[in-house]
């Protein structure tokens, strides 16, 4: 890390096909980001590089549409250090893919993620479309700089259960404003596990597009900060 770097993070991407083109669009985003924010990014889509040594050259990991499942078990535990060491993770969308319907016949279930989570799974999801998503928490360092809603396109993922009451929650989902695959109601979107230290899930951002809405840029760049930054102050956490 070079001396006008403040922190390094490491972005590792999903190789499912249908993330493809959000991975490569994120590449040169990431990159910008970085260089206008003073810090060093690592984007790979090789899930060998999770492990122990390597993470130990990152303050932050950035999970993106790469799902729990998608890492082999000594990678996962790798991961599993790296969160309760005190480092920084953000989860982006189908990084929140946790569910026993996503591991094979004899894997071994990794339930440390589904609690770390906040004990939901996910649920089948409806169609890409237009909805609201709803600021919640805007005295929070990742969405204290957001309008209190915005228009957003995506597949507005849902869940088993509402992991309110495990999780700080920073936003939800206007469910007025689009057609749910199975309503929530109280439909949580972003939040924070605060038995870590920086810890974020941001549901949202499945497509490139994504980057093109000027809020959800900011909120990718505020998280990420965020979960480099240090100190223990009660509005940092």
């Amino acid at each position: 890390m070079n001396d006008a770097s403040t922190f390094k993070a490491l972005i590792v991407a999903s190789k499912a096909k249908d993330h493809l083109q959000m991975s490569a669009s994120a590449r040169p985003f990431f990159a910008r980001m970085a260089a206008e924010n003073r810090f060093e990014v690592d984007f790979t889509d090789d899930t060998e590089t999770i492990n122990e040594e390597n993470l130990r050259r990152y303050q932050v990991f950035v999970m993106l549409h790469l799902a729990p499942f998608d890492m082999t078990s000594p990678q996962q535990q790798a991961l599993q250090g790296f969160i309760e060491s005190g480092r920084g993770w953000v989860g982006i969308h189908a990084a929140g893919l946790a569910g026993k319907q996503f591991v094979g016949s004899g894997a071994p279930y990794w339930q440390w993620f589904e609690d770390f989570l906040g004990g939901v799974t996910y649920s089948p999801h409806p169609a890409y479309q237009k909805g609201t998503l709803l600021i919640e928490d805007r005295a929070h360092p990742a969405t204290r700089n957001l309008p209190t809603h915005f228009e957003f396109s995506d597949e507005w993922y849902e869940f088993n259960g509402n992991p309110r009451g495990k999780v700080r929650v920073l936003a939800t989902a206007d469910e007025s404003t689009y057609k749910q695959n199975k309503p929530m109601g109280d439909h949580p979107m972003i939040w924070t596990n605060e038995q870590y230290r920086r810890a974020i899930y941001i549901g949202i951002g499945h497509d490139p597009s994504s980057f093109l809405n000027a809020d959800y840029c900011v909120l990718l760049r505020d998280s990420i900060l965020w979960a480099a930054s240090a100190g223990e102050s009660p509005e940092a956490r």
